[in-house]
């Protein structure tokens, strides 16, 4: 697998990662697999370590730094960085909700956790919505908890979502993944104090499914 650049220079290094490729391999990961970092290491180099997490199932942009300082640099510029995500969701959602609701982290600690959902567009016939997430902290699968707490789960999410739904946009559309995509990353350079904006365009297998949504929809 070649994965695609979004980005590059000395100290930091952007990657566009696909649905399905985990970001490292963890002790709660069965076997080993291939994952983004033994990509990007065997591409490039061994000294990059990403400086964010996204999950399995979530494509978009993921950042890389290389050197000790840059990966801790990087990584405190992201708490400060804006982070949008499109999704698609289960239902109607027809006006802007901001959605300031903790989360337990991964040892059972509740967190705080904010986020803003704006809906795109919205189809009442299949009902689903077209989103755009801004996340102000960075929770575990904070976009899909969120959506789910707010009753509109992201489809194909099988953790939070609903089973049946997502047998059914894949036997007819052919959503075979989840449906959430990190879209842009604006962060300001640590070594240079200027922002830079990561941009991952929708990929096929979600872009796909999508317009067949909008086509059985009659738009």
């Amino acid at each position: 697998m070649t994965l695609p650049l979004l980005d590059r220079d000395d100290d930091v290094l952007v990657i566009d990662k696909p649905s399905g490729l985990l970001v490292h391999n963890s002790e709660y990961t069965r076997t080993r697999e291939e994952t983004a970092v033994g990509l990007v290491r065997r591409a490039w180099g061994d000294a990059w370590a990403p400086v964010h997490r996204l999950d399995r199932g979530t494509s978009g942009a993921l950042i890389f730094a290389r050197g000790t300082d840059a990966i801790r640099a990087w990584q405190a510029a992201l708490t400060e960085a804006e982070k949008f995500y499109l999704c698609l969701v289960r239902g109607e959602l027809r006006a802007a909700v901001d959605v300031d609701h903790a989360l337990d982290d991964e040892q059972g600690v509740r967190r705080d956790a904010r986020s803003r959902i704006e809906p795109m567009w919205t189809l009442p016939d299949p009902r689903c919505s077209l989103v755009r997430v801004q996340v102000f902290t960075g929770r575990t699968h904070q976009v899909r908890r969120h959506c789910a707490h707010v009753s509109h789960p992201v489809l194909g999410d099988a953790n939070y979502g609903k089973g049946a739904l997502n047998r059914e946009y894949r036997a007819r559309f052919g959503l075979a993944r989840l449906a959430l995509h990190a879209e842009t990353l604006t962060v300001t350079d640590p070594r240079t104090g200027t922002p830079r904006t990561f941009t991952s365009p929708m990929p096929p297998d979600l872009a796909e499914p999508i317009a067949r949504i909008r086509e059985a929809a009659g738009i």
